[in-house]
């Protein structure tokens, strides 16, 4: 149980006391902490004695005086210093499922840690964990913490968790909510099993639960053409869709007016599937899950237009396409026309086919270096960032170095419409 220093910065209480990045903490006045959560709990006071082995091997204690709470300036390669919590479940739409061997590492592990639904968003299911994990988490009051519910019907959520446990999920949430937690909630919605009635019952149950459940985000189910001898499923059709949109808007119409916000809101795909134009901003109040995808295209949209109006007298730069999933295209494209027009640009979004994971899938997020590579061979190319990790990795395990050696122009990088219209025009 070690925490790997991989930075520490500058002029900081950890870079005066000489401690280095490889440095491993391995105690606390004594205490071997799990994480970065008890870490802050533990260097709160006065002064703290640190217990440290370098990569050499040597040990040695450092004492550190400070003020209350001042920060000792580490930074971890991992948030948690013991064994991540992983998910024993079977869930039948499980995308960790789909993969094949040879891609990103990171995309094999199924965590299910509560640390790591509070410190970073991630979702977790409750099945996993015991009456210490609840105590920790009331006691240090870590809210509010983002749920997988999918379905409020017990037996309905067993079938699709293939967990005979993962029907106790409701006393699990009043338990935290008793203690002042909430949760954020996600339902990956599955046609014919937890949409129409039961998608019904899983909102009115939530709902109810309002304000201790802050959000419920509704995501369509991802389907990859690696699924042999999985758990039959289909995705959305159309109509399907649109119909989700029509209900989704009748109960964020009865929120809004009885609580002032949306509470329940889709995933951008629903929208695109439906060929409905996406919500407004308000309709969002603030994208509470934008790291889910529930607002990803409303704030693309509005970030570019409102950032164009800025430009003016600016001139193109040498004409660039911008890679984006089959989804997205329909949307950006128009944009880039009218773009185009105005300034005289040769710009093009295009849309790449994901021939690795397979046809239904189509959002940017999930394009390997490989699909871009075989879609567009040009003079000048602007990446997505979202198609790369914080290792500059894509998810086909081919770093952006690769891509660079590969590709036979100029490569660029763009994390937002922002910094996308800085590179399709100049001063």
């Amino acid at each position: 149980m070690v925490g790997l220093i991989s930075g520490v910065r500058k002029n900081s209480l950890a870079e005066q006391a000489g401690i280095q990045p490889g440095d491993k903490l391995l105690a606390v006045d004594g205490v071997q902490v799990k994480d970065i959560i008890e870490l802050s709990f533990c260097t709160s006071d006065y002064a703290v004695e640190l217990e440290l082995e370098g990569p050499d091997g040597q040990r040695r204690q450092l004492h550190i005086d400070k003020y209350p709470d001042e920060d000792l300036g580490l930074e971890f390669e991992a948030a948690v210093f013991d064994k991540v919590s992983t998910c024993y479940n079977k869930c039948i739409f499980c995308f960790v499922d789909q993969m094949i061997p040879g891609m990103r590492p990171g995309l094999y592990v199924r965590d299910d840690d509560y640390r790591l639904s509070f410190l970073y968003g991630n979702f977790i299911t409750l099945t996993n964990m015991k009456d210490a994990d609840f105590e920790r988490i009331i006691s240090t009051h870590m809210t509010p913490l983002y749920v997988s519910v999918h379905a409020t019907d017990p037996e309905v959520r067993c079938q699709m968790m293939k967990n005979r446990f993962a029907g106790e999920l409701m006393p699990k949430l009043r338990r935290l909510f008793d203690a002042g937690i909430q949760v954020h909630t996600q339902i990956v919605c599955c046609p014919g099993y937890n949409d129409g009635e039961v998608l019904a019952k899983t909102f009115a149950d939530l709902y109810a639960l309002h304000p201790s459940v802050l959000t419920m985000a509704v995501v369509p189910v991802g389907l990859t053409k690696h699924r042999e001898a999985l758990h039959p499923l289909r995705t959305f059709m159309k109509e399907e869709a649109a119909a989700i949109v029509d209900q989704a808007a009748l109960w964020q119409k009865q929120c809004r007016e009885e609580t002032g916000k949306s509470f329940i809101y889709l995933g951008d795909e629903f929208y695109l599937l439906a060929g409905r134009e996406v919500p407004l901003a308000e309709w969002y109040d603030g994208f509470p899950q934008l790291e889910n995808g529930i607002g990803l295209t409303r704030t693309f949209i509005d970030e570019w237009r409102k950032e164009c109006g800025k430009l003016q007298g600016w001139k193109p730069t040498a004409p660039a396409v911008i890679p984006v999933g089959e989804s997205a295209y329909q949307v950006l494209q128009p944009l880039m026309e009218k773009f185009n027009c105005r300034f005289g640009a040769q710009h093009r979004f295009a849309a790449v086919p994901n021939l690795f994971f397979g046809g239904k899938v189509n959002v940017t997020g999930l394009l390997t270096a490989g699909d871009i590579l075989s879609a567009v061979q040009e003079q000048r190319i602007i990446l997505p960032s979202v198609v790369l990790n914080n290792d500059q990795l894509f998810l086909d395990d081919k770093s952006l170095e690769q891509f660079k050696q590969a590709y036979p122009g100029r490569v660029e990088l763009a994390k937002d419409a922002k910094e996308l219209l800085h590179l399709l025009l100049e001063r």
